[in-house]
């Protein structure tokens, strides 16, 4: 509720955007649109991978819509944007799995928007170096990509996606820019041990992440994973201080922290 909800809410609709925020089914959708902050989601609304924790709708991907950039940075401009996030469905139907308007999306809001900074949220390009090398070659101002759970458990929360594959995307977007920071996250509550929650964290911190997120798992609907546990504050607390102690230049956790919750604070402290 509230004016700028309603007028987010008009706008995306107006220029035939999507966001993670709607799709995706995000809890702080009220908090941050209010706010005037949104992530956008690129390259449609329909996912080539079925995820067993997503709420974005799953099955045959749209047609790339070129046009979707402008539209976009138009967006943002609209908003006032001083911070946008830009994350997409998998695309495994496309050689480069969306790379090129990742680019395209960041060239055209820089263009519009020259101060704004631009965080992208990507998918893991199955592997793919050169498709890594499109996104970081237009130079984010942060680039994400979330590891989501602990490795034992990728096989039924992660379908079709490899833990030491997304590890290989994290360290390789480092060596392209090393200047830029490098993101990742993970959900709570599907199982995990603390004791895999840390060396997931180890792992992260040793392929030069610099910014961790940790949140709760919520169940979008009763065809998806089922909470195992609800992780105490105090958990994620102590999480937040030994990822710090770790040496992450920033870590935000807590129940309903998510990738892009309060990104602008953690893009800043990780270029102080």
């Amino acid at each position: 509720m509230g004016e700028n909800y309603r007028e987010l809410k008009s706008l995306i609709t107006d220029l035939k955007l999507h966001t993670v925020c709607e799709s995706a089914a995000c809890p702080n959708i009220g908090e941050c649109w209010n706010h005037r902050t949104a992530t956008f989601m690129i390259l449609g609304n329909v996912c080539t991978r079925r995820c067993g924790f997503c709420a974005v709708q799953k099955g045959g991907p749209l047609p790339v819509d070129y046009d979707e950039p402008r539209r976009v940075a138009e967006a943002a401009s609209l908003m006032g944007l001083k911070y946008a996030v830009v994350t997409s469905v998998n695309r495994d139907d496309r050689k480069d799995g969306g790379a090129e308007l990742f680019a395209l999306t960041i060239e055209a809001i820089r263009e519009r928007i020259p101060d704004c900074k631009i965080e992208v949220l990507v998918p893991d390009f199955q592997g793919s170096r050169p498709a890594m090398k499109i996104v970081m070659d237009a130079r984010p101002d942060v680039l994400n990509h979330n590891t989501e759970t602990v490795p034992r458990l990728y096989r039924q929360v992660r379908l079709g996606a490899r833990f030491e594959r997304s590890l290989d995307m994290l360290a390789y977007a480092k060596e392209l820019g090393p200047r830029i920071p490098v993101k990742s996250g993970m959900m709570l509550g599907l199982g995990e041990t603390i004791e895999e929650v840390l060396e997931t964290m180890r792992a992260l911190k040793d392929h030069k992440v610099d910014i961790l997120t940790l949140g709760q798992y919520l169940r979008p609907s009763p065809k998806h994973l089922p909470i195992v546990r609800y992780v105490a504050p105090s958990e994620f607390a102590d999480l937040k201080k030994a990822g710090m102690e770790m040496g992450f230049a920033h870590v935000e956790a807590g129940p309903m922290v998510r990738s892009s919750y309060h990104a602008n604070d953690s893009h800043a402290a990780a270029v102080c």
